[in-house]
């Protein structure tokens, strides 16, 4: 046996066990809808006033921020799914069925959590008050218009009973529970397309990564290993691995900003809060390029795109920002933390609007794969495999982290 097999299979089992113990320290989580797995705890009810989680309803930490009032007949009132659940009692006071008209994520928590309520109290049905509303009786903000908050009680109206429906609420896993009245519970889901659901940032499928030859690959082609090119922190081209994929799921919906740019032109989809480089006006150089939300970019900016002929990189002059809904997202991961994508420069991380910070977070799992490298690779698990569709766990684990030492509202979208 080679000398160094066996030191490298120490290290590999050294940094395997430091990267799994916060795994098996997150629990269960939620299964397929949403639902908390109840076990044989004792469940305690919510006090009044009290909220779940401890941080306000429009954080990413909660439901997320809303996203504007669905009207309808509008695209996005196509969105909102009717609930016939018999289960369910629907006030539906103004007789138009708008109780009933709901995002997908809150019909699974709804159906969920009326479920707990007749196991939790046989005979009662879970009641709802308080739906999508468009005849703005809420407050401008309220998610109540984006059809993603429901007030609820308990067909038998016990008030006594309310402070366990809200812990139930929580236990089937809508995003914010509300305590809010003696006369109702508030609840609400993140948005269906949010950055809050995938948790990150992300491009579409149909972009393109410049590879190590040259060649131009589709994000939805590109797997584990390959080579493409990145950026130094100094801004010079270089080679870079695919490490992995931090989100890769090629049926999400999601909403992209577009960067359009003037020499040479290009078009740059990426969700709000993933981080490309910019500078303010018109840049001199890579050093005056900062990582910023995708959001935040101007017209009039520069960014850092690939010249042609192989020339690297060059600041050029955003034309357009605009935004576009698309199908698919992808967030790969690779060695320096940085990729061409559709010709311009981009990092691989979002939400915290740090790229130092972020890559920093993410250097364990780059030496896990490092010592990975050291050992003789196997046919079944080698490079060229197709990634697993979802959210990498390591993502998850960093943005809990993350939000209980910074706070959630460090890391609004």
């Amino acid at each position: 046996m080679p000398r160094w097999r066996p030191l490298a299979l120490v290290l590999l089992g050294l940094a395997a066990c430091l990267l799994a113990a916060p795994v098996l320290g997150c629990g269960p989580g939620r299964g397929p809808v949403g639902r908390r797995r109840l076990g044989r705890r004792q469940l305690s009810p919510l006090l009044y006033k009290q909220f779940v989680p401890n941080v306000p309803e429009q954080t990413l930490g909660a439901s997320g921020k809303a996203e504007g009032k669905v009207l309808r007949g509008s695209e996005r009132f196509r969105e909102l799914v009717p609930n016939y659940n018999p289960d369910i009692i629907f006030k539906d006071e103004e007789n138009t069925g708008a109780d009933r008209l709901m995002t997908e994520r809150c019909k699974e928590r709804v159906n969920s959590l009326a479920i707990a309520v007749m196991n939790m109290w046989p005979g009662v049905k879970l009641r709802v008050t308080e739906g999508w509303d468009e005849d703005g009786h809420h407050l401008p903000d309220s998610l109540h218009y984006e059809g993603r908050a429901l007030d609820i009680t308990t067909s038998d109206r016990d008030r006594h009973k309310y402070g366990m429906l809200a812990r139930l609420a929580v236990e089937a896993g809508f995003d914010w529970v509300y305590y809010e009245s003696k006369a109702h519970i508030h609840v609400s889901v993140r948005a269906d397309n949010s950055l809050a659901v995938r948790t990150g940032g992300c491009f579409p499928g149909h972009a393109t990564v410049t590879l190590q030859s040259g060649e131009h690959r589709g994000l939805a082609e590109l797997r584990r290993g390959d080579r493409v090119l990145g950026a130094e922190p100094g801004g010079r081209l270089v080679p870079t691995e695919v490490l992995l994929f931090l989100h890769r799921d090629l049926g999400q919906r999601a909403s992209f900003v577009a960067i359009e740019t003037a020499s040479p032109a290009q078009r740059l989809l990426l969700t709000p809060s993933h981080l490309v480089f910019t500078a303010r006006g018109e840049g001199n150089g890579s050093n005056t390029f900062l990582p910023i939300f995708a959001r935040r970019v101007r017209p009039g900016d520069a960014v850092l795109a690939h010249g042609a002929g192989g020339q690297g990189l060059r600041p050029t002059r955003v034309l357009r920002v605009s935004r576009e809904d698309g199908v698919g997202v992808f967030a790969p991961l690779t060695s320096h933390g940085t990729l061409l994508v559709n010709g311009v420069l981009a990092s691989c991380y979002a939400v915290l609007e740090s790229h130092r910070w972020a890559h920093r977070a993410f250097a364990p799992l780059r030496l896990f794969h490092g010592l990975l490298s050291l050992l003789p690779a196997h046919p079944e698990v080698g490079n060229g495999t197709v990634p697993e569709v979802g959210m990498h766990w390591y993502s998850r684990l960093l943005y809990r982290l993350a939000g209980g030492v910074l706070g959630h509202e460090a890391l609004q979208v």
